[in-house]
């Protein structure tokens, strides 16, 4: 392959340029303008030939990679497709003017370069430098010295929900659309009509506009729902034990493999055996882990309370405090837990070089590693305590802890020692006597009061402490700055996810934390130019 095309766009604004900047700057899409005036600090040199790695291994020659990059970044801040871009690279010329190609002809790149571009950036993880990129671009314009910028830094974390781009499906649906692309891949294998294949495999639902629409049943008789899985279950041995003897090499690779195990793992999840006999039935409760997509199975069910539910992922951001800027990205499962994301973003950040001196995050996030490294470092960790609630009975709170010998004393004034992790149980013959039991327990006589102490009581304890004065809850006020971010990337992605899978999103996250960045980093230029103006 020959070399590698650099973009070299010329920093000089034409005076077609400054004409659209003014009304970039004043009117409408004023990141445009901004990524104009930056594009040469931002896509410089030295990130350019970080990019270059990517084409290693020959290949078609590439659109060079800075332009690439900055089509990547343009199309996350207008919120457009793949084939619209390249649509709007001839017929928008702000686009133009960013992308430098004001008086070209042809598109700069085609809709398949584009896509191939993306899915390059996500395998060499270019996408995390690009937010890195924005990072260093926005402390490079400090007054003073970059290298001697603090290393140590106050940061926040939070999460949001995703909901996935994936068809959520109760059981029958999940069942029937699992069981369909099994056929449908079988029969293009095999090189026959879908419905000549449903046939001999003896599986005629499937030839109906929907798995329930083949059953035909009334939906509101719980017998003849039962019956009706039973019917499904059937069919669905059968599917298999045609495919195990008809296309035995075929099961062992993909992309059949993959179609047979995604029905598996929905069957396994959705079913169990009716302990009634005569087949299977629907799994009482819900699977650990269960699948709820066919299209998309990273997604899971998450909640965003007791009472409402999401279907899809968690976006996690650590925001550094004083810089106002998004510093890492990072995506989970909806049902997975927040301290789960803490370590993602923590390497992220300790990549760029930096380490956590402050942790701001809400309780989610409290039982993470990374809450025990920054303790164990000297650092701060700020969070709301956990609450302890008793009804209009005594409450933890009411209960005097002494840390230092490990005791507990209740406020009739009995006192028990106590190990962290562990329940304490006050004496029952004691308690039973209490005159002021009634305020303090509900348990029948014969049973003490319990408390419960967490492994992170000491931590709990510094947090209620903090929580309880001015200055404590003037820190915890801070962490609103990560919740403004979060509120602007709902807003610019949606609350649907753009892709599937969680590697995707993460390059959805991280573009648009760049472009969350360049935009913070646009209005404080506005604002010091305002002030130079005054001046």
């Amino acid at each position: 392959m020959s070399q590698i095309p650099r973009w070299t766009p010329l920093q000089k604004l034409s005076t077609k340029e400054q004409f659209i900047l003014k009304r970039c700057v004043n009117r409408v899409r004023k990141l445009l303008g901004f990524l104009r005036r930056h594009r040469n600090e931002l896509i410089d040199d030295a990130f350019q030939a970080e990019m270059e790695s990517m084409y290693r291994g020959g290949g078609k020659e590439p659109v060079a990679p800075g332009l690439m990059a900055m089509a990547m970044l343009v199309q996350g801040y207008l919120g457009v497709s793949d084939a619209e871009m390249v649509v709007m690279t001839m017929v928008d010329m702000r686009v133009q003017m960013v992308l430098d190609c004001l008086n070209v002809d042809e598109p700069p790149f085609a809709q398949g370069t584009f896509q191939n571009f993306r899915e390059r950036m996500i395998a060499h993880d270019m996408d995390r430098r690009l937010l890195e990129r924005t990072v260093e671009l926005a402390r490079k314009t400090k007054e003073f010295d970059y290298k001697k910028l603090p290393k140590s830094l106050r940061v926040a974390m939070d999460s949001s929900p995703l909901e996935g781009a994936g068809r959520v499906e109760d059981t029958f649906n999940l069942l029937g659309h699992a069981a369909r692309k099994v056929a449908e891949c079988a029969a293009q294998l095999l090189k026959w009509p879908i419905e000549r294949l449903c046939r001999e495999a003896r599986i005629p639902l499937l030839l109906a506009s929907s798995l329930k629409a083949g059953l035909d049943i009334d939906w509101s008789d719980a017998e003849q729902k039962a019956q009706a899985i039973k019917t499904v279950a059937s069919q669905l041995d059968s599917l298999r034990a045609w495919i195990e003897e008809r296309l035995p090499e075929e099961l062992a690779r993909p992309p059949l493999k993959e179609h047979v195990e995604t029905l598996d793992q929905i069957r396994s999840q959705n079913l169990e055996p009716d302990p009634k006999g005569g087949g299977e039935r629907i799994r009482e409760g819900v699977a650990p882990d269960r699948r709820v997509s066919v299209e998309d199975p990273q997604m899971r069910h998450g909640r965003k309370s007791k009472s409402k539910r999401f279907n899809g992922y968690k976006r996690h951001i650590a925001s550094d405090i004083d810089n106002d800027l998004i510093l890492a990205c990072a995506l989970t499962p909806a049902n997975r837990p927040e301290e789960e994301a803490a370590p993602l973003l923590q390497a992220d950040i300790a990549r760029q070089g930096f380490t956590i001196i402050e942790l701001y995050i809400d309780r989610g996030y409290v039982n993470s590693d990374v809450v025990d490294e920054v303790l164990d470092s000297h650092g701060g960790i700020v969070c709301k305590p956990w609450n302890s609630p008793n009804g209009s009975l005594f409450c933890k709170a009411h209960f005097k802890r002494n840390l230092r010998d490990r005791t507990i004393t209740c406020p009739a004034g009995q006192t028990k020692t106590f190990e962290l992790g562990r329940v304490v149980e006050f004496d029952a013959e004691i308690c039973d006597l209490c005159p002021i039991r009634e305020m303090c327990t509900a348990a029948q006589e014969g049973n003490g009061r319990t408390i419960s102490i967490p492994e992170d009581e000491v931590l709990q304890n510094r947090l209620r402490k903090l929580q309880a004065s001015p200055a404590g809850r003037r820190k915890l006020r801070e962490r609103t700055g990560v919740e403004h971010h979060l509120a602007h990337l709902s807003q610019r992605q949606g609350r649907r996810a753009r892709y599937r899978g969680i590697r995707k999103n993460t390059f959805d996250g991280r573009r648009a934390s760049a472009i969350q960045n360049l935009e913070g980093m646009q209005r404080r230029e506005n604002v010091d130019a305002e002030m130079r103006r005054a001046a």
